[in-house]
């Protein structure tokens, strides 16, 4: 490359870098859309609708969510993957189109890791199983040994092959050598009008669509599949308290943009998400739906990501289910 050439590509990448600065600075300077995969009405929604309003009045624009269901996320999460890198697309993920998908199908269309830039962690959902108050055991160790006595004979439930309470139960079942009996179902509400009649004994589910059912006591609590104890039952111990090794973080909730968006206005979308988390208010309301805020640096979403994929994929494998 001669001088002339070489000062030319100078400029020219000076000019790039000047260009994206200033773009970052006035950004945004239009109505924002964020993709959400799953329907209006559900808890993923509502905390998405929570996250929009923030930054509705933070960045002095409008946020649109754009609701795309179906596919078990995957049609969203391409849509998003797709969107042009201009920071005006955010995509809220959950573990099931960035995690479980990628495990469970051999063609996807997308690469979590190469397509998306992580932006913010927001909220974890533990998982938790229920029973009837009219079940036997009221804790995870006696489901256990119940399991033992009659292997086969109890049963849980399940919103689908490959959802997180599905793989959820189990990693419990893998760790503690039981015999359940798995009953699939297309969707939550049918495992929860099955739960309900006495027709399954358990079902593994997150905190927040469960909890008004524990709230008028028509469900019980036996345990906490998170990392943590849960700030919703805090006297509720978790599986890993009486399951040694027992790992499975739950489903979470968190803020992506593509790869090739502006640094600086990743950043600038963190530092809204964050402060409004750290919120007494934003967390009462989350806590009082059953989520725990659980804020991040894009830094360290990006590694939780990284992390979290594998157990999922370690999970669909233990449950038996091979990749279409």
């Amino acid at each position: 490359m001669n001088k002339i050439n070489y000062l030319q590509l100078l400029g020219a990448m000076g000019w790039l870098l000047a260009a994206a600065s200033v773009h970052a600075q006035t950004y945004p300077t239009r109505p924002l859309r964020m993709i959400v995969p799953y329907p209006p009405g559900a808890s993923v929604d509502f905390t998405a609708r929570l996250m929009g309003h923030r930054l509705n009045d933070a960045l002095k624009q409008t946020v649109v969510i754009d609701n795309r269901g179906g596919g078990g996320g995957v049609i969203a999460t391409e849509l998003a993957a797709r969107a042009a890198p201009d920071g005006y697309t955010l995509f809220f993920g959950t573990p099931a189109s960035l995690c479980v998908s990628p495990a469970m199908q051999q063609k996807i269309p997308y690469d979590t890791l190469r397509d998306f830039a992580p932006i913010a962690r927001l909220v974890v959902n533990s998982q938790i199983v229920v029973a009837l108050p009219s079940f036997p055991p009221s804790n995870v160790t006696e489901l256990i040994q119940a399991a033992r006595a009659k292997p086969g004979a109890l049963s849980y439930g399940s919103a689908g092959v490959g959802s997180p309470q599905h793989l959820g139960m189990e990693l419990l079942k893998g760790r503690v050598k039981i015999d359940m009996l798995h009953v699939p179902y297309k969707g939550g509400g049918p495992a929860m009008t099955d739960l309900l009649a006495g027709r399954i004994n358990v079902y593994m589910a997150s905190i927040p669509g469960m909890l008004p059912f524990i709230k008028d006591g028509r469900l019980k609590v036996l345990g906490v599949a998170g990392a943590g104890r849960s700030s919703v039952f805090p006297n509720v111990p978790t599986i890993a308290e009486v399951v040694p090794g027992y790992e499975f973080v739950g489903t979470w909730y968190g803020m992506l943009t593509q790869t090739k968006v502006a640094p600086e206005i990743v950043s600038r979308v963190n530092g809204i998400l964050v402060k409004a988390l750290q919120g007494e208010d934003m967390r009462q309301t989350l806590i009082s739906q059953g989520s725990e805020p659980r804020p991040s640096t894009a830094e360290e979403f990006a590694k939780f990501i990284r992390d979290d994929c594998p157990s999922w994929a370690r999970a669909v494998k233990l449950a038996g289910i091979k990749p279409e």
